[in-house]
């Protein structure tokens, strides 16, 4: 027996993974990003201003990393977010990896509260990634 479905048949990961995040949560994070680069002599010297924006991703989970810390520490927290949701955000935004567009991140907004990435992994099944964590900290009002 044959499959002859015309879906991508390593594509099973990413239906799951994707199920998995609506079904826990569902919620939508926003990447605060540079826009792209005119290359102008006027950006250089610092004559235009820098212009930024929200790229909405969904679905993403967020918990956080340690439920109990010593005293001082600041809380760690990793979001999850779906490829597929990552692989539309780059085609939006014409760039080539999802490493070169959380290069460009500078917060990660969930709710009202703004988060630094600390760290990025990529999980793959069969080459083909189906889940990003992002491990975010806290952003002071004075960091952004």
């Amino acid at each position: 027996m044959t499959d002859t479905a015309s879906r991508d048949s390593n594509g099973a990961a990413r239906l799951l993974a994707d199920a998995l995040l609506r079904s826990v949560s569902g919620a939508t994070a926003s990447l605060r990003v540079t826009s792209a680069s005119v290359d102008s002599c006027q950006e250089e010297i610092g004559v235009l201003p820098t212009a930024f924006s929200n790229l909405v991703i969904s679905p993403v989970v967020m918990r956080k990393l340690r439920a109990t810390l010593p005293a001082g520490e600041m809380p760690k927290w990793e979001l999850l977010v779906s490829a597929t949701s990552i692989a539309q955000t780059l085609a939006t935004v014409s760039l080539a990896s999802a490493k070169a567009l959380f290069a460009m991140t500078l917060a990660v907004s969930v709710g009202a509260q703004d988060y630094l990435i600390e760290s990025v992994a990529a999980n793959e099944a069969f080459g083909q990634v189906y889940l990003y964590r992002l491990v975010l900290s806290e952003a002071r009002p004075q960091a952004l």
